[in-house]
């Protein structure tokens, strides 16, 4: 006797391929905003002063997507109180790989004019290339007046120079086509720059000043170091 179970096939084959069809929503596995401000334009007819810094938030995520960072789409920065709205696409976002780690994100979240950005809290929005999104909420509490002045960087005659009030310092350094080329500690307010025994391929160096505790930063224009 041979028995036919057409009715249990088709439906055994229509569940696997919608099994294989099936794709879960991008899930947001980490992120961090940081505030950073920018040195500002140089005053016309004012040698040494400068407009008021900039203020740009910093924002990267890890996305957690079925086919990887390929298939994440677009993302979306929230301020809801504010009803305030930045989209970051693929030809926009930065990726960074950190210690086999995929971030994605911008360093350009700003406001119109220069205006100051708000605090408090934020929506992430990451969509992937079928629609499908996620979304994780972030805190962002730091002081609305930075208590810092903005720092100051010198370098004259072989001496480096800095004036900072942020309990972290840093030379950002860079090659002659402005290409990163490494992170110089400071220890001291200044000295000779051959004393720093930097690379020979860095031509020009920032000062990245930083408050960890509230994740708020200071970025000056580079200086040539030789």
């Amino acid at each position: 006797m041979k028995v036919r179970y057409p009715a249990v096939f088709g439906m055994f084959l229509f569940f696997l391929l919608l099994c294989a069809c099936s794709r879960t929503e991008p899930t947001i596995s980490y992120g961090f905003i940081q505030l950073v401000y920018y040195q500002g334009e140089t005053e016309s007819g004012s040698a040494g002063r400068f407009s008021p810094p900039e203020e740009r938030y910093s924002f990267f995520v890890i996305p957690d997507a079925e086919d990887g960072i390929d298939d994440i789409e677009e993302m979306y920065f929230y301020h809801d109180k504010q009803e305030l709205r930045w989209h970051i696409d693929r030809e926009d976002w930065i990726i960074h790989e950190y210690e086999g780690t995929t971030w994605i994100g911008t360093r350009a979240i700003a406001m119109p004019g220069n205006e100051k950005l708000p605090r408090g809290q934020f929506r992430a929005v990451i969509i992937n290339r079928g629609g499908e999104k996620s979304e994780r909420l972030f805190t962002f509490d730091a002081p609305a007046e930075n208590p810092y002045p903005f720092p100051f960087l010198e370098i004259s005659n072989g001496s480096w120079r800095i004036d900072s009030a942020y309990p972290k310092n840093q030379f950002i350094c860079y090659d002659i086509e402005g290409n990163f080329i490494k992170v110089q500690e400071l220890e001291d307010r200044d000295g000779l720059v051959s004393e720093l025994n930097l690379p020979q391929e860095v031509r020009t160096v920032a000062l990245w000043a930083e408050d960890p505790e509230y994740s708020t930063s200071a970025l000056t224009d580079a200086v040539r170091v030789r």
